[in-house]
């Protein structure tokens, strides 16, 4: 969430956190999260020096013997298999300054293209539908805009539970006699808290979001003018929708047409508007149709550009901003600017010092990636602030820790993290941890079970 803190330190020891007010994003408030963070820094679970795994044990190593052989086996497998034999997966618990140089190091010091990061698992459906929508992947309002809308629609996102800090803005909305309209399969803490409650089937998205731009076409609801001089493209999403009657939509979503009816109207008649959404619309293998579909309902309305009217993602990480915007994505170079784009690489190129010509191409998605590594492509990896064997919900991870064990005389992982962690164990390879770079991690109490820090 980017919340602002300050730490109490006392004796060079982190004791505690106080409120900082002046930070726009929580304005003094932490959830339960940002009030144990401070914890992490002396966690006895967080190491402080290489681990290196000898006859199936991790035992201490100093530095120099541990990058030592990281530049022996990155070298000696690239000498072998090529540039692309080494791959790096990141994650959005760096810093901004970090995720630049992640994309940065894979690109100038490994001369690899294979690059990607954990919030493809995460944002990419937003990202892809807010560059095909809008031509660059942000949301187009501050936080700042959402009390002062009259209508909220909140699509895939419990806010109540997960994002508990921008709860408080909602609750701000809502203090100004503000609507929600809140879209999700189940009755959450958030649906519970909402004026209007549109329980879809899983994956029924684009029908319910399509069923409210028929409503909105054929109640004259929508800003012509606006259609017509700020979008592209309009009688195409117009003819979808018109396939998608309320009672159409109702009948795909199990949603009661009167209620897509009603939230046409809610949304469409008020003077201010925001559409926000999460992973829960996201995490799809439509998904960033599903992400379109409920741009349309924005821009139909002319509901964006302005305070109170707009649209956003709400992010699923910490930096998962930071993380597309910086470098460290399979395809773009810091600045949002693409690895497919000539003038884009040559500007680049320049400010790094290099030809053109030096650059790798653009990588393939995490999804590749590990398919890569798993069939053997991929011989070697840095792995950096993501655990891998636990995160991918498709299971993936553990299927590559197999195929390492196939191939362990030519394979290397090299994982930068901070506390032990699952995929750690099973490899026969260095493990590396610092501290400074936990600084965007929470704490690692371990959970109830014992069997991994909790994350």
């Amino acid at each position: 969430m980017q919340c602002g803190m300050n730490l109490l330190v006392e004796k060079n020891h982190v004791v505690g956190v106080e409120p900082r007010y002046d930070f726009p994003v929580n304005e003094g408030r932490l959830c339960p999260k940002g009030v144990t963070a401070y914890l992490q820094t002396h966690h006895p679970d967080r190491l402080e020096y290489p681990l290196l795994k000898r006859n199936g044990n991790f035992e201490r190593a100093s530095w120099d013997e541990a990058l030592d052989l990281i530049v022996s086996k990155f070298k000696g497998l690239q000498e072998k298999y090529g540039k692309d034999s080494i791959a790096v997966y990141s994650g959005s618990s760096l810093t901004t300054e970090k995720t630049y140089l992640v994309g940065k190091f894979a690109r100038l010091g490994l001369q690899t293209r294979y690059i990607d990061y954990n919030g493809r698992l995460c944002m990419a459906s937003a990202a892809g539908g807010n560059n095909k929508a809008f031509g660059i992947d942000r949301a187009a309002n501050p936080w700042s805009d959402i009390p002062h809308a009259e209508v909220l629609i909140i699509a895939g996102a419990n806010c109540a539970e997960t994002f508990p800090i921008l709860n408080g803005f909602l609750w701000k909305q809502r203090d100004n006699g503000g609507v929600w309209i809140v879209i999700d399969p189940r009755e959450t803490p958030t649906a519970r808290q909402g004026d209007l409650h549109l329980q879809l089937k899983p994956g029924t998205d684009v029908a319910v979001a399509n069923g409210i731009l028929n409503v909105l076409i054929t109640e004259n609801l929508i800003d012509q003018a606006f259609i017509d001089s700020r979008t592209n493209d309009w009688e195409a999403a117009k003819t979808a929708a018109l396939n998608y009657p309320p009672d159409v939509a109702a009948e795909i979503s199990g949603v009661p047409a009167e209620k897509i009816i009603q939230a046409a109207r809610l949304y469409g008649r008020a003077k201010t508007g925001m559409i926000m959404h999460a992973r829960g619309i996201e995490h799809h293998s439509n998904g960033t149709e599903n992400v379109l579909s409920y741009i349309n309902i924005a821009l139909a309305t002319g509901k964006i550009g302005s305070e109170g009217r707009g649209y956003g993602t709400i992010t699923g990480q910490g930096n998962g901003q930071g993380g597309r915007e910086h470098g460290q994505k399979a395809d773009q170079l810091p600045g949002y600017r693409s690895m497919l784009n000539p003038e884009h690489r040559k500007y680049i190129a320049e400010v790094w010092g290099i030809d053109e010509s030096e650059l790798p191409g653009a990588g393939v998605s995490a999804v590749e990636l590990f398919n890569k590594m798993r069939e053997g492509e991929i011989k070697g990896l840095l792995s950096i602030c993501s655990n891998m064997m636990v995160s991918p919900r498709y299971q993936q991870g553990p299927r590559i820790a197999r195929g390492a064990r196939i191939q362990r005389l030519h394979r290397f992982l090299y994982v930068r993290e901070c506390p032990l962690c699952r995929r750690c164990p099973s490899r026969n390879n260095m493990v590396r941890r610092r501290r400074h770079d936990y600084q965007r991690r929470g704490p690692r109490d371990k959970d109830q079970s014992g069997d991994r820090p909790a994350r």
